[in-house]
């Protein structure tokens, strides 16, 4: 999915940084949710210098992707890192079973085991499919982990889940906390505006401030021949709705934030309730300036049949002027704008506010999977021992720590020539955070983004989190980053993230082809704007008033119980 994929581009950017968030929620199952901490130990644990003597073992499961990478000798149980945990903390860490990420391999063995009643790891850590977790939680075998959290976890973790308590919410059941969100870093795909500065300056042209301003940019970058080819082959914008308007990359919800409102998510209004951002009235303003850009040649016509990456190709490759997406696009793909003409330039600016002063962007969870703890387990205060360890000096270590420059010495980070360093031709490819049983190691949400935003500012990289992303950000990400974080309150975040309610199981097909179809047909001008109107009474009278009701009742459910 198109999500995964962005995940996994961030993780070009800044060493494996970015985000997709995995949700839930689910039934109770015959009376085992009410069990609220796993059974009494049979043999209290014992630690000596920091580690547990006997050593403990931890049973886990967790898919294994294409980018995890080992080195001749070691694989997924025995490698720098399980050396590590044994040694440091006397933790034997053991997967039940391996199975890669793709083709759906590691959910299919575990949907069969799950089918077989088999026994289930102490832990399961998961980021993927939406209705997976929700199996998972349905079989009664995890335990209530919100208050094994509360009773175990360090205060760096508890800190770093704090910054948004809303990551709690695709976990919840009958106010319970049934998994631990696994952390990412804040804003990874949070949008800015990425503009050819050559052409701007070509053209003595001033920074967008509003949506009249930025049709005065795409005019100009429209019909004056911005690269000289003397030919009309170039455009404003591009954007990519095939999958959909409101998307990781050559995004155009922000157009709809500039009328109070981001299409196909579910967002809070002004009397604390939850409103489906495509049925609004800014909803058809946004339509109607899609469509007055689109008749006038601002926007690829191939717009609608262009996925993400394929509409950012027309940047890319210089035939648009704008495209609006995540900070780290100088990674990828913007990498590739000086690659096609080492003359030109791009530069990242705010989104542009609406006619009524309102600007707007969707924003990205903290959240980015799952930790499930077996209600079985009979030392669940181990794996708290090992995450706690990691959050209190992996997540940001200081100087003199053992993880200052990366996690192991000729993995991640080497010494060249008297200096330690990160660079891809002495890593190699091998990353041992990816290892962990949170794929990350561990992540403070807002400190990868306040770094960034540090850096972009001038001041010097002090910390040895500050040094290792300093010394692979490219200066326009820097510069991204901190425009980001200076328009964070214009953020609109996905505000129901639980299970598909009982009306969306039966209706969201439908209510989605309705909205696409109709959504397309008024952008390329086959449908009059006012076409909406009729659109959105069908759309509550087909199950979207259901829903609405349904997902407000989740909301207060998930809410009152934080």
């Amino acid at each position: 999915m198109e999500t995964s994929k962005k995940r996994k581009i961030g993780g070009l950017a800044l060493a494996g940084m970015f985000v997709l968030s995995t949700v839930l929620s689910a039934c109770s199952s015959n009376g085992q949710s009410k069990e609220a901490a796993p059974s009494t130990p049979s043999v209290a644990l014992e630690m000596k210098d920091g580690k547990y003597d006997p050593p403990v073992t931890i049973t886990y499961l967790r898919p294994w992707g294409p980018d995890v990478k080992f080195k001749p000798g070691e694989d997924q149980d025995n490698n720098v890192h399980t050396k590590w945990a044994k040694d440091k903390l006397g933790i034997e860490l053991k997967n039940q079973w391996v199975s890669p990420s793709t083709n759906n391999a590691f959910e299919t063995k575990l949907r069969l085991s799950l089918a077989s009643n088999a026994e289930m790891p102490d832990i399961i850590s998961y980021r993927g499919e939406f209705n997976l977790v929700r199996e998972l939680i349905e079989t009664g075998k995890f335990v209530d982990a919100g208050e094994l959290f509360d009773k175990y976890a360090s205060d760096t973790w508890k800190s770093a889940v704090n910054e948004d308590p809303t990551v709690w919410y695709p976990y919840m059941q009958d106010g319970k906390r049934i998994g631990i969100p696994i952390l990412d870093y804040a804003y990874n795909g949070d949008p800015v505006m990425w503009i050819r500065e050559d052409w701007m300056k070509k053209f003595n042209l001033e920074a967008p401030k509003t949506l009249d301003d930025l049709e005065v940019i795409m005019e100009t970058f429209t019909n004056q021949d911005p690269d000289g080819n003397g030919k009309k082959d170039t455009y404003g914008l591009t954007i990519g709705f095939k999958n959909w308007l409101n998307t990781w990359m050559s995004d155009a919800g922000w157009i709809f934030g500039a009328y109070g409102t981001m299409p196909n998510q579910w967002n809070l209004d002004a009397d604390g309730k939850l409103v489906y951002g495509s049925v609004t009235p800014g909803a058809k303003q946004a339509l109607a300036t899609l469509q007055d850009w689109m008749s006038k040649g601002y926007i690829p016509e191939e717009a609608g049949v262009y996925d993400e990456t394929k509409a950012a190709e027309e940047f890319t490759a210089g035939k648009a002027g704008i495209v609006v997406g995540p900070h780290w696009m100088p990674s990828w793909p913007l990498e590739d704008v000086k690659k096609n003409n080492p003359e030109a330039e791009y530069k990242a600016y705010p989104i542009p506010a609406g006619p009524d002063g309102k600007a707007g962007r969707h924003g990205t969870s903290n959240g980015n999977g799952v930790i499930l703890i077996n209600k079985d387990m009979k030392n669940p205060e181990a794996f708290f021992t090992y995450q706690n360890y990691l959050f209190d000096h992996y997540a940001n270590p200081q100087e003199g720590d053992e993880f200052e420059h990366g996690f192991a010495e000729g993995y991640d980070w080497a010494m060249v020539d008297g200096k330690p360093s990160t660079d891809a031709s002495v890593t190699q490819g091998y990353a041992p955070e990816k290892y962990t049983l949170t794929f990350d190691g561990a992540r403070i949400p807002s400190l990868s983004m306040t770094t960034l935003a540090k850096l972009a500012s001038g001041e010097e990289a002090t910390t040895p989190f500050e040094k290792k992303i300093k010394s692979g950000v490219p200066e326009p990400m820097l510069a991204a980053a901190k425009i980001v974080l200076d328009q964070k309150d214009i953020v609109y975040n996905q505000m129901f993230t639980g299970a598909p309610t009982k009306t969306m199981q039966m209706n969201n097909d439908i209510l989605s082809k309705m909205e696409k179809d109709l959504f397309s047909q008024i952008v390329y001008g086959k449908a009059p704007v006012d076409a909406f109107d009729d659109f959105v009474e069908k759309w509550k009278s087909s199950g979207g008033d259901l829903i609405t009701q349904e997902v407000n009742e989740w909301y207060e459910s998930v809410s009152s119980s934080k």
